[in-house]
């Protein structure tokens, strides 16, 4: 499902199913893409940053272009306690590997791999950021 931002329209509720991962999508050459995600956060549960949140960061490979700082983006990262992952969308193999890697987040948060935590799952992401 996907959300333009949030908070999600209350009168659907009902027919909601549950939300187990929430991935921020930040176009790094829009600085309303950013005001955006950040504007949204506010209205994220804190018991999600507790490994059910990632970044996106798309158009990485047209540094030139950017309109946002990696470091501003890597910040939020970190203030959240959330991996932060970089793509370009435009390359096909990127997109792919992309793809491969959300879906395994979302089986780890939906509890679909035994053994494996959302949380624990987070903090070996940001163990391997920080390498």
């Amino acid at each position: 499902h996907l959300a333009t931002s949030l908070p999600l329209p209350s009168e659907r509720d009902h027919l909601r199913p549950r939300i187990d991962l929430i991935v921020f999508m930040i176009d790094i050459k829009s600085k309303h893409s950013l005001k955006n995600v950040e504007t949204s956060l506010a209205y994220v549960d804190a018991s999600f940053f507790l490994g059910k949140v990632c970044f996106l960061v798309t158009g990485v490979g047209r540094v030139n272009a950017c309109s946002i700082e990696m470091n501003v983006v890597c910040k939020l990262g970190e203030t959240y306690c959330s991996p932060v992952l970089f793509c370009e969308l435009e390359l096909e193999g990127i997109r792919a590997s992309t793809a491969q890697r959300l879906l395994r987040m979302l089986q780890i948060c939906a509890g679909h791999i035994p053994g494996v935590s959302a949380l624990s799952f987070s903090l070996l992401m940001r163990n391997s950021n920080a390498d």
